[in-house]
């Protein structure tokens, strides 16, 4: 009995290997083709060892907005198949505990007392709008926190969530809506852009990144038992309450470091863990890694399209992945309803 278990084991576990092979290829071509992409087209990239102009445009622009599209879908992933793990529902993503309202209503505060406050100019630039969408998202995620009382029970997690969104976004809109002047500014933060990313951005993606795909797959036990039902996870011994919580900090983190940075990308962190399960299944510990990975080639690709398909202009890269994102779960819903379908 165990033979054939045990053979299992093995094809899933080479399966997975030659899963993150490909997508890590996948990931270095794509930040090769991106170097090329942009307004100047693949000329900057041939003349940069002649042209210094053409080497700071590849060096300084191209090069941190390929990288820092593949960390920040990297993120998301990662905060997509938390989220999925800890809610035990695939349509689950990580905007899910209001962090997006969080960080818009974040960057509209800002973007409004840098308009209205006499001393905003002093303090604000070094705040930055990134960091004010931070900070908004992590506000949101505490919020929903004392509202749900802790992290003890997920539907009332859940539900909190969903409050703070709606109301978090409501107060945003209102804002707007009394500063109409600053509509212009924060519509690149609500359709999602990467053309401000700079080596600074990157780093700290990468930091929290490198922080918390570690982290996170160390807690994939959890994930396992909880996918078995909550029942069965407190029988297994588990402190469920604690360690939930570190998954929760870990998912309001990833996604506050991604979102401050691109601002609102649709579908990535929903669609990333999707298209793994379609290849392979596995216990979260590689789920989570694979999901990471397919995150970063996902928004890399889309951030590359985006780039490409109107060129020297380029379309907003979270309206390409709302659209192709959406259109992929849509296909997936008819797939699965189709007769004889199972």
């Amino acid at each position: 009995m165990t033979a054939p278990l045990d053979a299992a084991l093995h094809r899933q576990a080479r399966l997975s290997v030659s899963v993150a092979l490909a997508l890590l290829v996948g990931s270095g071509l794509l930040l090769l083709l991106g170097l090329g992409i942009g307004s100047t087209g693949v000329e900057s990239l041939i003349a940069m060892r002649d042209d210094p102009v053409a080497l700071q445009i590849v060096r300084d622009i191209r090069a941190p907005r390929a990288v820092g599209a593949w960390l920040a879908g990297a993120l998301l992933g990662l905060a997509g198949a938390i989220a999925q793990g800890l809610f035990r529902n695939p349509l689950a993503d990580p905007y899910l505990l209001g962090s997006a309202s969080g960080a818009s209503l974040g960057v509209a505060v800002a973007l409004v007392a840098l308009g209205a406050t006499p001393h905003a100019d002093a303090w604000l630039p070094r705040f930055g709008l990134t960091g004010a969408a931070f900070v908004g998202a992590t506000a949101a995620v505490f919020l929903t926190l004392a509202l749900a009382r802790g992290v003890q029970q997920t539907m009332r997690l859940l539900l909190a969530g969903v409050v703070v969104g709606v109301v978090l976004g409501a107060l945003g809109s209102m804002l707007l809506m009394l500063q109409p002047a600053v509509m212009l500014s924060m519509q690149a933060f609500m359709l999602g852009s990467t053309g401000f990313i700079g080596w600074s951005g990157c780093a700290v993606m990468a930091l929290v990144w490198l922080a918390c795909t570690p982290l996170a797959a160390s807690l994939s036990r959890v994930l396992d038992a909880l996918s078995l039902g909550e029942a069965t996870a407190t029988s297994l011994g588990l402190p469920l309450p604690r360690l939930r919580g570190i998954l929760v900090a870990t998912l309001a983190l990833a996604t506050g470091a991604a979102v401050a940075q691109t601002g609102l990308i649709a579908f990535v962190g929903l669609a990333a863990p999707h298209l793994v399960r379609s290849m392979l299944r596995t216990t979260h510990r590689r789920f989570l890694w694979l999901s990471s990975l397919m995150g970063g080639v996902l928004l890399l690709a889309a951030d590359t399209l985006a780039r490409w398909l109107i060129a020297p202009q380029e379309l907003p890269v979270g309206v390409l992945t709302a659209v192709l994102g959406g259109g992929y779960l849509l296909w997936l819903m008819q797939r699965r309803v189709a007769p004889g379908v199972s």
